[in-house]
């Protein structure tokens, strides 16, 4: 039995998303012969040749026929008058961007070579603010970096052209993600999927029928990490389809986890005979044994399946054989990436902030510490369910172990350690342990800023390979953090992220408004806080997340204590997740929102600290009452006392 797993369009470009490499590794050491594919990717690069932009070209002029230039989008204006560098461009900034043609950079910065569209306008902006950006970030020396933003700009460019002229459902990151989000019905993706295939899909589709005619599968596995993979998924199930519908096809896959545990629509499954919930490991190994006679269809292990009733009709049944426990971590195996074009994916740099880009630039392996959250405390998350609920650690040995195999594998010595929130004692067991053996790597991943990250334990990581950590602050708000249950105060997190920081490790912080409650005031003081600490060197980078109740989160399942009212919520047949909510405390978010981001932005550019609140916001806004020392003296009480 050959089972072919796949990540449908779109993730990240510059690395392969997880999920098929852990259950490939899975698979094989359980004896099944298990290939995968990213046609992510693929179609990406498919799109991004001097061809491609042709065949572009040629739907743009179509769908703007009838516009005057001066009608026209600006980055459809851009690139139709300057298409033939455009084309000429492509193709080498691709291969640059993968690391195969260092040379071009010269060519890159002198700013000449590549068209510029909208997206180098940040530039300009961020200029007018304060000089010359690009030099400021990259010095005389930094040809490579530069370059790399420079293409990156030009690539933004190019995907906003096939988002705005050719295929509205297209977006580096995701691929209509507005069909499948939250969305109560399956109609909008049963509709799209029935109409017309739009350009990206058609190469998909091609793609597709050249990875069954290579590996021949008996299974195919589609991994639905977030919403915007769900229509690439269901496109991919329907080409399958197409060629022989007696392949059977099994999704699995964090969005499925969150957001398709009330699925009723009996249509998904046309194109899908099976949908695994939570931990793929367990359900779907369970699955193949059905699919060898060694199992019966109701020991299948949270599985979703059409059945019919007692009067024939179909319907949805979710099957969950209780006897059977998940896969512990210990005995997951070690990720295998093989069958994924590792030397394909790109090194992006979005954004001229060292912390801030790791998520886009460089190829990272995968590993988790542990399974689950160990605090599972926190009421916006969803604590209710598997991924958050189920805490499950590997030792540090068998980490290292791991750390190793794929080192021999894959030739790259980066981990991205993909954790809910990294537990801080197996942390510095791994650091101890990779120090004793002598393995170099440099990792990064996710924590939860806690006073047991002393100054000298954040030395211990350091000294380990750890490049970067990303944490919750979230509110910056004492009461609300309370409220919400996090466990830290914003003193504390300030402390911690200082201790990273002079380890001369790069610190991220989530940030969230829009919390239960929140009033204008406790928002205007929650970026004081975060203007203060990033000033003081605390953390270089952070993102403003707008607050949303999810039905399987603390807050979601008891609104009243938070004090909202949950809104009326309609029949669900397909996805639910995220839930309308009213908040008796009338605070204007997406005014507030809008300045929020803008204050960050140039924060994270190391400007714009000394503008006053107001400067960051379209009406007047309320004074901050936070004292102007009150990080400083948090951060210099532990430098005094250590």
């Amino acid at each position: 039995m050959t089972v072919l797993l796949m990540t449908p369009p779109m993730t990240q470009l510059n690395t392969p998303y997880p999920a098929t490499a852990y259950l490939t590794g899975f698979l094989r050491s359980r004896g099944y012969e298990a290939v995968q594919r990213d046609p992510a990717i693929e179609l990406f690069l498919e799109m991004m040749t001097a061809p491609a932009l042709d065949i572009i070209r040629q739907h743009v002029e179509e769908n703007f026929e009838s516009f005057e230039d001066d009608e026209l989008p600006d980055v459809i204006y851009t690139f139709l008058s300057e298409f033939d560098r455009y084309r000429l461009g492509v193709e080498p900034a691709i291969r640059f961007l993968q690391g195969k043609d260092p040379s071009l950079a010269l060519r890159i910065i002198s700013r000449r070579f590549l068209p510029e569209g909208p997206a180098f306008d940040t530039i300009e902006q961020m200029e007018a603010v304060s000089g010359d950006v690009l030099k400021a970030a990259f010095g005389n020396l930094g040809v490579q970096d530069k370059a790399k933003y420079l293409a990156t700009l030009f690539i933004n460019d190019l995907s906003a052209v096939i988002t705005q002229g050719v295929d509205p459902y297209f977006e580096v990151s995701r691929y209509g993600e507005r069909l499948a989000a939250a969305n109560p019905s399956f109609d909008n993706l049963y509709d799209t999927l029935m109409g017309e295939p739009s350009f990206s899909s058609e190469i998909l589709e091609q793609l597709v029928e050249q990875y069954l005619e290579e590996t021949q599968p008996s299974v195919v596995a589609l991994t639905v990490p977030f919403p915007g993979n769900m229509l690439g998924a269901l496109r991919i199930a329907q080409t399958c389809k197409a060629i022989n519908p007696d392949l059977p096809i099994v999704m699995g896959g964090g969005f499925v986890n969150t957001e398709l545990r009330a699925l009723k629509d009996t249509r998904v499954f046309e194109f899908l005979d099976f949908i695994c919930l939570d931990d793929g490991e367990r359900p779907f190994i369970t699955l193949l044994e059905f699919f060898d006679r060694q199992r019966e269809i109701d020991e299948l292990v949270r599985t979703y399946f059409l059945s019919e009733d007692e009067n024939g009709e179909p319907y949805v049944h979710l099957n969950d054989n209780k006897e059977l426990h998940d896969i512990p971590q210990a005995d997951v195996g070690t990720p295998i990436y093989d069958g994924l074009p590792l030397g394909e994916y790109l090194s992006l740099c979005e954004m001229l902030n060292p912390m801030h880009r790791i998520w886009s630039d460089g190829r990272w392996n995968k590993l988790t510490i542990a399974h689950g959250c160990y605090w599972r405390k926190c009421s916006f998350c969803d604590v209710s369910l598997d991924y958050i609920d189920r805490y499950d650690a590997a030792g540090a040995d068998l980490l290292v172990d791991r750390i190793e195999e794929l080192i021999e594998e894959t030739g790259q010595t980066g981990f991205h350690f993909v954790d809910e929130a990294a537990p801080p004692k197996a942390l510095f067991a791994l650091a101890n342990r990779l120090i004793e053996r002598g393995v170099v790597i440099s990792w990064w991943g996710n924590i939860r800023f806690e006073k047991t990250f002393t100054p000298e334990r954040c030395q211990l990581l350091a000294d380990s390979g750890c490049i970067a950590v990303s944490g919750g602050l979230e509110v910056a708000s004492d009461r609300l953090l309370k409220l919400m249950k996090k466990g830290v105060s914003v003193e504390q997190v300030a402390r911690v992220t200082k201790a990273f920081s002079d380890a001369d490790i790069l610190v991220h912080a989530y940030l969230m408004y829009g919390f239960p409650t929140q009033t204008e005031q406790e928002t205007i003081d929650a970026l004081e806080m975060v203007r203060q600490m990033m000033a003081q060197g605390c953390f270089q980078s952070a993102f403003w997340h707008r607050f949303a109740a999810t039905i399987h989160s603390p807050i979601g399942i008891n609104p009243d204590e938070y004090g909202i009212t949950l809104a009326e919520r309609p029949d669900i047949l397909f996805a639910e997740n995220d839930v309308d909510f009213t908040d008796p405390t009338g605070t204007e978010h997406e005014m507030l929102g809008e300045g929020l981001r803008k204050a960050l932005y140039n924060y994270m550019h190391g400007i714009g600290f000394d503008q006053p609140m107001n400067f960051w916001f379209e009406r007047p806004v309320a004074r901050t009452t936070m004292k102007k020392d009150l990080v400083s003296k948090a951060v210099n009480s532990v430098i005094a006392s250590s």
